[in-house]
């Protein structure tokens, strides 16, 4: 699973969507070259024109600038008003009728006409997102701002210097100002009649909760004698700090700078989270204690205003195409028959004489596939999570043309964050090689990351998942940037990821056919996901059934099941884009093959697929159609 990584929730319609790709297309689009030839004076004309709006896009939104490793407004946080909004969607739509004046598609290489129908064609994404920028979750327990904007100061603002430092505490004491205008936004949804379930509100409350529990909140206060003491102590007998408090302190103490500047920006931090943090959160703890009165038990999107209309406008974004709800409940259902089938084939192959649920019920219950609830189990999944990333780093030349550069580790999620977070899920790496990419773990609960799954969530998250994909794409020179840093499309970016875990098999690994079974298991979720999401938004499912039909065919507890829907409660459509975008990215392979018999190279169609970045999947299959064609 990949997160709305290098940014906080803008807001539906603004220039950051303007700038991250498109959803349905014209004309079919010629294989992507290099930038020259006929239309090559042109080309370079655009490709100028795409670095001035990325360039533009950097200086308004300074989240993402430090998202990309680049330090502009390093002291600021996004505004994310209804006025800035509405002149970003403005200011989109005007690029858009700059570019369509002084560029003709028939006068562009092959590689700038891609670039140029995307970056038309997400005028219409992002003003037909722009109605529904009201509907979305700000402070839900997955991808909360009160949670994401700790974690950002955290994993994103690096400090190298004091003038990095200084940044950070400007940013403290910028977060409540910040935090403000994100409850002002979640006012004016609820007054549009857009609130969270109930049950959303008792996770996401504990979780703001959490930011300002422990030091400077709680405890002795902190005196400005004390300071020089803490940078030089060790900080595991500080006792309890909160998560932004313990992160200053360490980046502070790894500072090279003077001892007299490391205390005082010390004590300026302590100031900013007392005066401006702890105020803003419990404003955010206020707001959700009252929303929560006034919130029901019905899950669905189908209960908000024009709630059907707003779950159809989500599917056709998450999967780029026009299935309907029905189609895609309809799907998941054959799916799911289809690997409970290759499930029984495993269950033969080991000797199990039972029925499926049986099976089930002994891969929840043997403890020899669960690392124990232990500091050194968890550290141990971590270890062999890695272990398997190294393993298949090994073969990766054998079926991939293109490499990334940047390094993937894994680590396990953060304690502050870990009870709303999901399973598992990937990071990208700064584009200035300051970060790695990270696939994050979540060890909260080791029930839930079995061994059996290890390997093929490894896959998905690392590599040949997630860090090839976003990685390569982020790599790609000649590609405009506002394509290889978008927010892409997550029929294609998790439809690899599940692509990557099936990938594996063919390459040799899930050598222990309990591996491969947890292969079939994480696919099966994937295609439950495509029975459980529609059923809640789209067929009015209430929670519970939804649950019964997790626990009736697949392995998992009731906690597990449980944190599964909520998650496709709080990221309606979400879930149904993982399998509609494997089951497109193995057909056009297939198709391919098919067309190109022995001059199939499975290599070459990987180069295919991520040689240009996040594309929609209809822009996906007519390039492999190109592709095939031209080399048969």
């Amino acid at each position: 699973m990949t997160t709305r990584r290098d940014a906080l929730y803008l807001g539906a319609g603004g220039l950051a969507a303007l700038l991250t790709g498109c959803a349905g297309t014209p004309a079919a689009t010629p294989a992507a070259g290099p930038s020259t030839g006929a239309g090559a004076p042109q080309q370079a004309a655009l490709d100028a024109f795409f670095e001035t709006i990325f360039e533009e896009r950097i200086a308004r939104s300074p989240q993402f600038a430090t998202g990309l490793g680049d330090r502009r407004g390093y002291d600021r946080w996004d505004d994310i008003s209804d006025a800035r909004t509405a002149e970003d969607q403005a200011l989109g739509r005007a690029r858009v009728e700059e570019m369509r004046r002084n560029f003709q598609p028939a006068n562009l290489t092959p590689a700038g006409l891609l670039s140029f129908r995307m970056f038309e064609a997400e005028a219409a994404r992002s003003a037909a997102a722009y109605r529904w920028r009201r509907y979305g979750y700000r402070f839900d327990q997955m991808n909360g701002v009160h949670a994401r904007a700790a974690t950002f100061l955290i994993n994103q603002h690096k400090v190298a210097s004091l003038a990095d430092a200084e940044a950070y505490v400007a940013r403290l004491n910028g977060l409540g100002p910040y935090m403000r205008q994100q409850i002002a936004q979640a006012e004016a949804s609820a007054a549009a009649g857009i609130v969270m379930p109930r049950f959303v509100y008792d996770m996401a409350i504990p979780g703001a909760s959490n930011i300002i529990k422990g030091a400077p909140f709680d405890g002795p206060a902190i005196g400005d004698a004390q300071l020089a003491g803490l940078l030089a102590a060790d900080a595991s007998r500080a006792g309890p700090q909160s998560p932004l408090w313990s992160d200053l302190l360490k980046k502070l103490k790894a500072l090279d700078a003077p001892a007299a500047d490391k205390a005082r920006l010390l004590g300026a931090g302590r100031d900013a989270l007392l005066t401006s943090v702890k105020p803003a959160y419990d404003a955010v703890l206020a707001m959700l204690a009252a929303h929560r009165a006034r919130a029901g038990d019905d899950d669905g999107v189908w209960r908000l205003p024009d709630g059907a209309a707003y779950y159809a406008s989500l599917l056709e974004r998450q999967t780029t195409t026009k299935l309907s709800g029905d189609d895609i409940h309809r799907i998941g259902l054959e799916q799911v028959a289809r690997l409970h089938g290759e499930m029984r084939a495993i269950m033969a192959r080991v000797g199990f004489s039972g029925d499926l649920r049986a099976f089930f019920d002994v891969m929840e219950t043997d403890a020899r596939f669960y690392e124990p609830q232990t500091a050194e189990g968890k550290a141990s999944y971590i270890r062999k999570a890695t272990v398997a990333i190294d393993a298949m780093r090994e073969k990766l030349p054998a079926y991939f043309a293109l490499l990334p550069k940047a390094p993937v580790e894994v680590r396990a999620v953060e304690a502050y964050r870990e009870n709303g977070a999901g399973l598992a899920f990937y990071e990208r790496p700064a584009a200035d090689g300051s970060r790695p990419g990270v696939y994050y773990a979540n060890t909260v609960d080791m029930k839930a990351l079995p061994l059996y799954q290890l390997e093929a969530l490894a896959y998905h998250e690392g590599i040949p998942g997630h860090h090839m994909q976003i990685a390569i794409a982020q790599e790609l020179d000649a590609v405009p940037r506002f394509r290889r840093f978008g927010g892409g499309y997550t029929a294609y970016s998790e439809g690899w990821g599940l692509y990557s875990e099936r990938l594996a098999k063919e390459m040799g690994f899930y050598t222990d056919p309990y591996s491969d079974f947890g292969r079939l298991t994480l696919e099966l979720r994937r295609a439950i996901r495509l029975v459980v999401d529609t059923g809640l938004h789209h067929k009015r499912w209430p929670r519970q059934q939804a649950i019964d039909y997790i626990l009736a065919n697949q392995p998992g507890d009731e906690p597990q099941a449980r944190k599964d829907i909520d998650r496709y409660i709080v990221m309606p459509g979400q879930a149904t884009a993982y399998m509609i975008g494997q089951m497109e990215i193995l057909r056009l392979r297939e198709a391919a093959r098919a067309k190109m018999g022995a001059a199939f190279d499975i290599r070459g169609f990987h180069t295919v697929v991520l040689g240009v970045g996040a594309v929609p999947l209809d822009i996906l299959g007519e390039r492999v159609g190109a592709w095939s064609a031209a080399a048969g």
